[in-house]
């Protein structure tokens, strides 16, 4: 008996959209794994330094929380808000950071740019000029605050001592001591540490400026000031804008010069009190977690509008253009 066997026909093999449709799919997923391999202590150290702490600030600011008290914690709801709300020091605290943070942004970011510029130009030592700006950037600002607590000094400061000079003894203000002028000391000491930071970052986005826009901008008989307004600036845009974010936010978090530059940290007379102050003293010196809580929630919802409304405000002007 004799068996007749078919043949089934092979498979047609895929055409090559289909395979290069594959190829490009497998390479995708094995992408998307390996980013998230690299990305996932990144993801850990966030999650466990920043969210984890700003969800539990929330969570502890709906109650009674106290540093080492026997106390049982209760829900209080609204009422930590309530209080700080209500308390003169945080409106006090509030407005020297808003205050800080207008003066700093707009100084720091101009005398930033202006150095770039100065030091963008071929000049015979632009190599050291660029070193000297740069180096306060890193100094830690603990350590700029006391040198410039001994330079502020009233009688055998320097600054003092040039500004008596200067003015034949008119001019000799009490620094540090005084409500009038604490704050633009803290001011001078925070663009003196941080200029150097935006003036490189500024300086790499002038080296991004094509040459050529230069040289067509001097054929139409612009003048320097002129290429500035209309290259440098168009140039430096997104630049800019990340330099006024950047800064802003590192104003809002002032800390160190309010601490330690003053005889009594926020004074005098909480002249210089700033947000992170009134937050440390809050939790740590008078003990209440739960409203400092509520302090860092506050703080960190205004600093995060803040930033969105920068965002925003530059997205719109590249939309104009």
């Amino acid at each position: 008996m004799s068996h007749t066997t078919l043949d089934k026909p092979a498979p047609a093999p895929p055409s090559a959209p289909v395979a290069r449709r594959r190829a490009v799919s497998g390479a995708s997923s094995r992408g998307r794994v390996v980013a998230i391999l690299f990305s996932a202590p990144a993801l850990a150290l966030l999650a466990v330094f920043l969210i984890f702490p700003f969800v539990s600030a929330i969570v502890l600011s709906f109650t009674n929380q106290r540093l080492a008290s026997p106390l049982p914690v209760e829900f209080t709801g609204l009422e930590n808000y309530q209080r700080i709300f209500t308390d003169g020091q945080f409106w006090r605290s509030f407005g020297n950071n808003t205050l800080f943070a207008a003066i700093v942004v707009p100084v720091q970011t101009a005398a930033a740019l202006a150095l770039a510029v100065l030091v963008n130009r071929q000049l015979r030592m632009r190599l050291f000029f660029r070193t000297v700006y740069f180096l306060p950037t890193v100094t830690v600002m603990a350590v700029a605050s006391v040198v410039w607590k001994v330079l502020l000094l009233p009688d055998s400061g320097l600054v003092n001592g040039v500004l008596g000079t200067l003015s034949f003894g008119n001019l000799q203000p009490g620094w540090l001591s005084s409500t009038s002028w604490a704050m633009p000391a803290i001011v001078l000491t925070s663009v003196w540490q941080g200029v150097g930071f935006q003036m490189v970052i500024f300086l790499a986005g002038l080296q991004a400026i094509p040459a050529s826009l230069y040289e067509a901008a001097r054929v139409d008989g612009a003048n320097a000031w002129q290429q500035f307004r209309h290259v440098t600036l168009p140039g430096l845009r997104n630049t800019l804008v990340f330099v006024i974010n950047v800064t802003a936010i590192f104003a809002f978090r002032l800390f160190d010069q309010v601490y330690l530059m003053p005889q009594f940290p926020g004074g005098p007379t909480d002249a210089t009190r700033t947000m992170m102050l009134q937050l440390l003293q809050t939790g740590y010196t008078r003990r209440m977690i739960g409203q400092a809580s509520a302090i860092a929630v506050v703080f960190f919802l205004f600093v995060l509008a803040v930033t969105l409304v920068q965002r925003r405000l530059g997205r719109e002007e590249r939309t104009v253009r």
